[in-house]
């Protein structure tokens, strides 16, 4: 089976069910496992992902604004590679290409070609991804496995005991946005008491003060596409509105961990329920996720 992931979850799920060796194509961001660098990246960005939150945010706004996609999507290549499988995404035409773009292209590029699409909303419809990307490349036990696996892991990390912390999990910096989608669930099953945005909602624009309004008792910075080192970066900058929040913070590798609907939720559920727990976060398996700050 050839598959092409063009969506970092899913080159994840396709490594951890073991089909790495079916993975013929990946989008730019797929970055993990490290080798899978060694693989033709289908995908380019059309606004610089490494500039700042703020101007970061207006760029990708101009972009939607003209109509145009966020992402160039390499035809020549996936003609080339042939394969069998497309993986893509309709969760979030920001954090990836379309299934829109993708469907249109492989359909001229590569008719044969099956087109699975994920839209995970919930930590469940996660672990379902898990199973649907298993299937589509025909390993489907070593899916389910998988699955059973993450499953004991997030019903582990947090036994029930004594009242849930209140938690924010703040996605975005400038402007601010609270995250929605799987998260607030991760944040129950760390042993939180999720406030903000309902589970399975999107992430929503808020003003600091609004965070502030919801009474955290905790905050986790963990803006989408940041590694812990910009994180630190950019929050350093509004560390005093950020400690005016809550008692406590957390920065956390939102790209890897948090953000990312793949296998490595479970360690930031890890992460979130030792430090919530009264421990080091950096004491977890994700020990290069999250910092407690400053």
């Amino acid at each position: 089976m050839r598959a092409v992931c063009l969506l970092p979850a899913a080159t994840e799920i396709a490594c951890a069910v073991g089909a790495r060796g079916s993975l013929v194509g990946r989008s730019h961001a797929c970055d993990f496992p490290p080798d899978v660098a060694s693989l033709p990246a289908l995908t380019r960005p059309r606004v610089d992902p490494s500039l700042a939150s703020g101007p970061l945010d207006e760029a990708v706004r101009h972009i939607h604004s003209g109509g145009r996609p966020l992402y160039e999507l390499d035809e020549e290549g996936l003609a080339a590679l042939a394969p069998e499988v497309v993986v893509t995404q309709a969760a979030c035409e920001v954090c990836a290409v379309s299934y829109e773009q993708v469907a249109a292209v492989t359909r001229r590029t590569v008719p044969s070609a099956r087109v699975v699409c994920l839209e995970p909303a919930r930590l469940g419809d996660v672990l379902e991804d898990v199973r649907t990307v298993a299937a589509a490349i025909g390993v489907s036990p070593r899916g389910e496995a998988v699955v059973a696996d993450l499953r004991r892991r997030l019903d582990a990390a947090a036994p029930l005991r004594g009242p849930r912390p209140r938690v924010a999990v703040v996605e975005w910096l400038d402007p601010p946005m609270l995250a929605g989608h799987w998260v607030p669930e991760a944040v129950a099953a760390a042993g939180g008491a999720p406030v903000g945005v309902a589970p399975g909602r999107p992430s929503a624009y808020v003003g600091w003060e609004d965070v502030r309004a919801l009474g955290p008792d905790a905050v986790v910075v963990a803006p989408c596409g940041f590694d812990l080192a910009r994180t630190r970066r950019e929050a350093a900058a509004l560390a005093p509105t950020l400690r005016r929040l809550a008692p406590r913070v957390l920065l956390m590798d939102g790209n890897a961990y948090l953000n990312r609907p793949g296998p490595r939720l479970a360690d930031a559920v890890e992460a979130m329920a030792a430090w919530l727990g009264g421990g080091e976060a950096d004491g977890t398996r994700a020990l290069d996720s999250a910092a407690a700050w400053p």
